[in-house]
């Protein structure tokens, strides 16, 4: 291989960004941590041995089809990794890559898709990449939102609580950053309409 395929590789698989993702991908293990204690009944279904699936169907009771390795896997208790909800025991959701109890329709935390699924004084809105209902901000909390960015796209938050508005506080201020004078965001807080 020659000199230059070499540094191309080299750039390619240790970039900062290549390495965050590598990070998070070795972060996330595959099987089931072994020390914690295995949900009702699933002493039964973990003893079973491994079988193939594309499904749910074909692996039985306590089990779950990983659609990623095509394998059965014992359904996962409260804090252990999944991929979607199914993976989980009965009363958890796979919520941020782990499994977690479920939150009543329209509480904060809840899943949802549209504002109307959520109670009053909250919205649906982002949150690790999953939309689920937050709370509005009130009086003083700041409602800064990025003009776009990977910040933006995967966690939200609400806009003010009726009657007041997003406002900033001054003009946007200049700070030094390796020598070159980049704007900083100016402070925008939820305030009372001015008169």
């Amino acid at each position: 291989m020659g000199k230059g395929l070499w540094i191309v590789c080299f750039c390619l698989c240790f970039s900062p960004a290549a390495a965050r993702i590598w990070a998070w991908m070795l972060n996330m293990p595959y099987s089931p941590p072994e020390e914690r204690p295995a949900p009702p009944g699933a002493a039964a279904a973990a003893a079973a041995p491994t079988a193939q699936c594309d499904q749910d169907r074909a692996c039985g009771r306590g089990r779950a089809c990983d659609r990623h390795f095509g394998l059965c896997v014992p359904l996962r208790a409260e804090g252990h990794y999944c991929r979607r909800d199914a993976q989980c025991v009965r009363g958890l959701s796979c919520m941020f890559g782990k499994c977690h109890r479920r939150v009543p329709t329209g509480q904060e935390g809840a899943r949802c898709q549209v504002d109307r699924d959520c109670g009053p004084a909250m919205c649906c809105a982002r949150h690790h990449g999953e939309k689920v209902c937050k709370r509005r901000l009130v009086g003083g909390e700041s409602c800064y939102v990025p003009v776009g960015g990977l910040a933006f796209s995967i966690n939200q938050i609400c806009p003010c609580d009726e009657g007041l508005l997003c406002r900033g506080n001054g003009a946007p201020r200049w700070k030094e950053r390796d020598f070159v004078l980049l704007p900083e965001a100016p402070s925008w807080t939820c305030q009372e309409p001015r008169p």
